[in-house]
């Protein structure tokens, strides 16, 4: 393939990859919503992005900021991170982010949210304590993590603030 048809194709990439992370985004609301009918879109808005995000991998590998630019390399995350009623697309994304971020190539700090987010979706302790499982007494309380005393020294390895810090956005106020 030529650089110019590479371009190009990457460009068509990055451009569908955003688009996928702005219709999340107008539609993440209805994740949590009261009314059942826009749940089950939100899930079928999901499952759609995370079908796409598949062929995507299967086809070229994991979007890196270098293929694809920073936002849609975001967007790809993004996706994969939402994608959680297909444990294959998140298992697939984050072998693929790791490569990527052993090659300086994605965001570790990325990868470990992902890593959780799997964590916590297949019933297993998380390491970085990034997903929340509930609200006690006005504190956000992380899904069970491993080693927990040693939480706040792995954030910091991969750029995630103290643990304190990052769930005082999630208290009530």
């Amino acid at each position: 393939m030529t650089e110019a048809r590479r371009s190009e194709q990457d460009g068509a990439l990055a451009r569908e990859l955003v688009a996928m992370m702005a219709e999340d985004g107008a539609n993440a609301r209805s994740a949590n919503s009261a009314d059942l009918a826009e749940q089950a879109a939100w899930r079928r808005l999901t499952a759609r992005h995370g079908d796409r995000l598949a062929e995507l991998m299967a086809e070229h590998g994991w979007p890196t900021e270098r293929t694809v630019g920073p936002e849609a390399a975001r967007a790809a995350w993004l996706v994969a991170q939402h994608a959680d009623r297909q444990l294959d697309v998140q298992r697939r994304a984050v072998a693929l982010m790791g490569e990527a971020v052993a090659r300086g190539e994605a965001s570790p700090r990325d990868l470990a949210f992902l890593q959780d987010r799997l964590a916590v979706n297949e019933g297993r302790e998380q390491r970085y304590g990034t997903q929340i499982g509930a609200v006690t007494d006005g504190r956000p309380v992380p899904w069970p993590c491993e080693e927990p005393e040693r939480l706040d020294e792995r954030r910091a390895e991969v750029g995630i603030e103290p643990f304190d810090e990052y769930t005082a956005r999630f208290a009530p106020r």
